[in-house]
């Protein structure tokens, strides 16, 4: 389980990013925005500290 939890921060980011492509190419909502932010800000935060915890 803790193999597969170091990556939770990897998954945020790229949902972030496909929230940024469904943003720019269907659906131009600010809404979007908000929510790659939070994502891509929590994914950071997830990979730092998961990976401190683990190592």
């Amino acid at each position: 389980m803790n193999s597969n939890l170091k990556y939770l921060g990897v998954v945020l980011l790229v949902l972030g990013v496909l929230c940024l492509v469904v943003y720019k190419f269907a659906l131009p909502h600010n809404i979007l925005l908000v929510l790659s932010m939070v994502l891509e800000v929590g994914g950071i935060l997830a990979y730092i500290f998961i990976n401190k915890k683990l190592n």
